[in-house]
């Protein structure tokens, strides 16, 4: 008798799932690009409005700026409620505020008191974003991931924005800046809802990972935060130093640039199309290269992390400070162009080095520390912007060359000092989030 054999089935193929806290990180990238997308809107409604009702320059220099003073203020506060009450909570604040208040902004830019009161709003309410990113990041991604998933996460800044110049624009000259507004507004409730929906079908990050190797489970009453100890630590005013060079590089850059090219190059940025984004999408493509860049360092050559910080942040800084210096000496479109594009990409690889290295010295407070040196971020800002046009008047107008060479050396002696400041300083273990914290 022969042996009967029962057929061989194939196996079905399996399913390829994302694991939870890659939902996460998606959703916290899809937050900042939202976020991102919001800003670029605004301008786009708030320039079409003031054309129609004949606003002076003053103005709307008043009103593009409001939302950074709410900005500027509500990063420390924020990063202490994501510290306090969960990131996904503050989260869902800052998306449910920002949202209203942009469906709730005039499409008139006759309503000036409501849109100024309305830009506040929405700077405070973002705010929270991103300390409370740092947090949930910090709290449900292991450390050998975390270059990688904030670096992920902050790209979608540079995505949103070039996005956003992208699509906007044809959206208010069909429909109108109102709809604009409510469209943007509407784009905020959407990220609401998906990360409700994720929020509850991931489990709680205690079920999967602890913050950091040793680090204890215990519930109960929120530690204090160690405050003092922080602002007295070097390497903590290491990453606020550099978030100070880095962002008043970059907002120097993006709001002149418009001026850059007219005045320099003599070209109208609205009329270059898509090539006006490329900017944005190097510094989208850099910023995630300098965190994988990073992480393939510490895990694969066994660099250890603050070396491999301190390498990614030096030769970000020190790139970006030697294309600034090439601006000034641009005289085509294609010249300027790759010149910005260089000294963003580049400033945006620095990321991968100070932008990460809260959560290397101190995971469990990353939401407050990431707060803080945001806050150094936003004043450099407001810092940088103001003393370009100074330094442009004082040079006998936006024309004058030396003027713009002033300009971006400044900016380069800032990357530079920045970067010297984090060779010396930056640490790569765990500072603060022990037990004797508690």
């Amino acid at each position: 008798m022969h042996e009967q054999r029962s057929p061989i089935h194939p196996k079905p193929p399996k399913r390829v799932a994302l694991e939870p806290r890659h939902l996460i990180v998606l959703a916290c990238f899809l937050a900042t690009l939202s976020a991102y997308v919001e800003r670029v809107g605004f301008s786009i409604a708030y320039t079409a409005m003031a054309k129609v009702d004949n606003v002076d320059e003053a103005t709307k220099g008043t009103v593009l700026s409001a939302f950074y003073w709410g900005y500027g203020v509500a990063q420390v506060p924020g990063g202490w409620a994501a510290q306090r009450w969960g990131g996904r909570r503050m989260l869902m604040v800052s998306f449910g505020l920002w949202s209203t208040a942009s469906m709730l902004t005039p499409g008139s830019a006759s309503s000036q008191s409501a849109i100024l009161l309305a830009r506040v709003a929405v700077g405070i309410a973002q705010g929270f974003l991103i300390p409370s990113v740092h947090t949930v990041l910090s709290q449900w991604i292991p450390p050998h991931e975390r270059a990688k998933a904030v670096s992920l996460s902050t790209s979608g800044m540079y995505l949103g924005s070039a996005a956003g110049m992208l699509v906007l624009p044809s959206i208010a000259a069909r429909a109108g800046p109102g709809a604009l507004l409510k469209f943007v507004g509407a784009l905020g409730f959407a990220w609401l809802a998906f990360w409700i929906v994720v929020g509850r079908e991931v489990p709680h990050r205690l079920a999967t990972i602890p913050l950091a190797s040793g680090e204890s489970k215990q519930k109960g009453r929120t530690p204090a935060t160690p405050w003092l100890r922080m602002l007295t630590q070097p390497a903590v005013w290491a990453i606020i130093i550099n978030n100070f060079a880095f962002h008043y590089a970059f907002y120097v850059v993006m709001n002149w640039l418009p001026t850059y090219f007219d005045k320099v190059l003599h070209a109208n940025l609205a009329s270059l199309g898509g090539v006006k984004t490329l900017p944005y999408l190097a510094m989208f493509a850099t910023s995630n290269l300098g965190g994988w860049f990073g992480d393939y360092l510490i895990h694969q050559r066994k660099v250890p992390t603050a070396t491999a910080r301190k390498l990614v942040n030096t030769v970000g800084f020190l790139g970006a400070a030697m294309a600034l210096m090439l601006m000034p000496t641009a005289r085509t479109v294609t010249s300027g162009v790759t010149a910005t594009a260089c000294v963003l990409g580049l400033a945006g690889f620095a990321r991968g080095g100070f932008s990460v290295n809260h959560m290397d010295i101190a995971p469990k407070y990353a939401g407050i520390l990431m707060g803080i040196s945001n806050t150094a971020g936003t004043l450099a800002g407001v810092i940088g912007v103001s003393v370009t046009g100074r330094l442009l008047e004082s040079n006998s107008g936006q024309d004058i060359s030396s003027g713009w060479w002033q300009a971006f050396a400044a900016c380069a002696v800032q990357c530079m000092a920045g970067s010297a400041v984090f060779v010396i300083a930056a640490k790569g273990n765990r500072l603060f989030g022990s037990d004797t914290d508690n």
